[in-house]
Order: structure tokens, then sequence, then C-alpha cells
């Protein structure tokens, strides 16, 4: 389901939030649970990065994942970002929800998921995004595949691309230049 480069960037245009699955795609999928069952995740530093960018420019992001994790809670706090769904594997139900909460309609949404359970919301979204790493099925259903893995960078390139098609991005980089 891959676009031309042209319609990526026309569907890209229309998007307002950028709605991230978290393990496999802020993360490598790894969960760690030491013997207290305490749970960790590693986040990659640029996709967060990346993310106050996109906010900074007016692009939200969210959080949707299958998954309650502390690990998630406290990362998305520490991004400021205030649309973080953990709910059950029902995504597809969970995306409609926050739709109508937060007000966009699903052409306005870039999503990246990673497995089968973000099928029901790729197949909605007006951009399709999987990490390299992701299932086979989620790679040939999605309009556009990072050159990364989930959890090392996929995030920042999506958002890089979304911002480079609003004409914002050549400002982040001056930015550092000065």
């Amino acid at each position: 389901m891959p676009l031309s480069i042209e319609e990526l960037h026309a569907r890209a245009r229309r998007v307002r939030l950028v709605l991230l699955d978290v393990d496999g795609v802020l993360t490598d999928g790894t969960v760690d649970i030491d013997v207290a069952g305490k749970e960790s995740k590693r986040f990659f530093i640029r996709d967060g990065l990346g993310i106050v960018w996109s906010r900074r420019e007016g692009i939200e992001v969210g959080l949707l994942s299958g998954r309650p994790s502390a690990a998630t809670s406290r990362r998305a706090a520490e991004l400021g970002l205030s649309i973080v769904v953990q709910e059950g594997p029902d995504k597809g139900a969970a995306f409609t929800r926050l739709l109508g909460e937060h007000g966009y309609a699903p052409d306005e949404v870039a999503y990246m998921g990673d497995d089968l359970l973000d099928l029901p919301v790729l197949r909605r979204a007006g951009v399709a995004a999987a990490p390299a790493d992701s299932s086979p099925e989620v790679l040939a259903s999605v309009h556009w595949v990072s050159q990364f893995g989930g959890g090392r960078g996929a995030v920042r390139e999506l958002i890089e691309l979304i911002l480079r098609v609003h004409g914002r991005w050549d400002a982040i980089h001056q930015s550092f230049l000065v």
C-alpha cells in the first residue's frame, strides 16, 4: 500500500496529530521486568526530541498503546504529551474515541504502528507508517516505512518528514546554526 512521494506529501500536509504505538515503535519492543516486578523500557532520545519539535511547531503528538505501563506514562509526562491512551488490544475502538474526544478527522492523523494490533488504526489513518522491523503484515499495509527500526529513530524520521512537508523543518535546523 505504499504511496507515491507526491501522494504521501499531500496526505502529510493534512496531518495535525502524530499518533504512536509505544512498544516496538518508541521502543525496540523489549520490556525488562526485574524479579520484584518493576518494568523498564528504553526510549531513543532523538525520537523524543522530534516529538518536542513537532509539538512546538503545532503538530500534536499522542500515544496509543495496547497495554498500560508506568514507564510509558512517565515518558509521556516528560515529553508533555496530553494524549495518552493505554488500554486493551482494541486499538480501533480507542482510536475512534480519541478522534471524537479531541476533534481530529482520521485523515488528519499520522499513525505509526508495528504489529497486528495496530492494523485497525493503520487502515484508517491519513498517513499509515511503520518502523523497518515491523511485522510483515504491517509492512504490507502501510503508506510509508521508516528506514529505522522501532526505538532507533523511526519516530524521528516520520516527524521530520511531516515537518518538512509543512515547511517547518528548515527553521528548526537553522535555529541550531546560529
